[in-house]
């Protein structure tokens, strides 16, 4: 199979709300299963132009960023299902850090898939003001990484 087959694949099952899908050509054989999280509002004081943090999966004690206005911020979405990294190696610093300055081409993040590490570059140029996903969290298609604020 084809990458561009399994993209199909994967979208199909993003927009159909199947669960799992598994598709078998000769001996190439797919397996795609959404992960499925729980979330939880947490409510906290916030200053004026942002709202309370996003989701929190219930099983982590990380307390999760604050986000801006939507209307304010271009999101950096994943393109693909996978698992989201920071930085190249768990000794290397992350890509990006909320306040830095990026420019379109400038890789944000790593999303592993199918053991492929797949560099996600900013569209925009901007500055970061959210990191909505954890290091080592799992990722869908079309989910948002970072905000940023186009300068």
């Amino acid at each position: 199979m084809t990458t561009d087959e399994i993209r199909e694949l994967i979208q199909l099952v993003t927009e159909t709300g199947v669960t799992e899908l598994e598709v078998q050509r000769g001996e190439n054989r797919v397996r795609i299963s959404v992960a499925t999280t729980t979330h939880v509002v947490v409510p906290q004081a916030h200053a004026p132009g942002f709202v309370p943090a996003a989701s929190l999966t219930a099983s982590s004690s990380e307390p999760t960023p604050s986000v801006k206005t939507p209307d304010s911020l271009v999101y950096a979405k994943s393109p693909i299902v996978g698992t989201f990294y920071e930085s190249a190696s768990p000794d290397s610093g992350a890509f990006v850090k909320i306040g830095d300055h990026v420019t379109p081409g400038k890789v944000l993040c790593i999303i592993e898939s199918m053991k492929l590490m797949n560099e996600i570059e900013a569209d925009v140029a901007g500055i970061v003001e959210s990191k909505l996903v954890k290091n080592g969290q799992a990722v869908e298609y079309g989910e948002s990484l970072f905000g940023i604020r186009p300068v």
